[in-house]
């Protein structure tokens, strides 16, 4: 990166005060700019095919499509851009998801604001970086169980998991037709798929597995 460039940021968190408040945090900064930012994974999706940021932060829990989803889409779709996500938790297992979707960056909302900085930076030259929340055993663990097993939820195809989202916020099969332009026919096959794959075979137990594993929240 030339002395004169800037560092460009997109920004996706489905709280618009949130987002305010990091914007207005890397005003500050001269060399960073935040060039778009989304409120949900979708929309996190189409801004980076549009300007191509130099670093994404996303937040884990949005709605439509999640930040980890999203964070492996534009892993395999933006090589020029690398990925932080941010986050309320800093267990293993959310750790661990984010870097297998291929985040670069993981950082708890309660850090510091100068520790936002710092993973903008070290990721911008190509370093990675966990936040000082993150436990050494939690770090230990993460790279113990990177390349082992995958979890149920890993093992679902990224559609598959699409699916799953949308039908714990409640979404109707015509209405996941819509949002992911499939025919309504082709979205029964995808939860039916997703039933199958789970072993579980009623809404309610698709939205608790959802909840469980972090794709929704309650308030869902």
């Amino acid at each position: 990166m030339s002395a004169m460039s800037k560092i460009r940021i997109l920004l996706a968190d489905d709280h618009t005060l949130f987002r305010a408040g990091i914007r207005a945090l890397l005003q500050t900064l001269g060399d960073i700019e935040v060039v778009a930012d989304a409120s949900d994974g979708r929309e996190a999706l189409r801004l980076v095919a549009v300007h191509r940021p130099d670093v994404v932060l996303l937040d884990i829990l949005m709605p439509s499509l999640n930040g980890l989803d999203a964070a492996a889409r534009i892993c395999r779709t933006s090589s020029c851009s690398r990925v932080i996500v941010l986050s309320m938790n800093a267990d293993a297992d959310s750790v661990l998801r984010a870097l297998r979707a291929g985040a670069v960056g993981y950082l708890v909302k309660t850090a510091d604001p100068a520790e936002l900085e710092m993973a903008i930076r070290a990721v911008t030259r190509g370093e990675k970086f966990l936040s000082s929340a993150i436990s050494e055993h939690v770090v230990a663990a993460c790279l113990g169980r990177l390349e082992k097993e995958q979890t149920s939820l890993e093992r679902l195809t990224p559609r598959q998991r699409e699916v799953l989202q949308l039908v714990a916020e409640g979404h109707t099969t015509k209405e996941i037709a819509k949002k992911l332009d499939i025919s309504v026919k082709t979205a029964e096959a995808y939860r039916g798929e997703l039933m199958k794959a789970l072993d579980i075979h009623d809404v309610a137990s698709l939205t608790r597995y959802a909840i469980r594993n972090g794709l929704v929240s309650m308030g869902a």
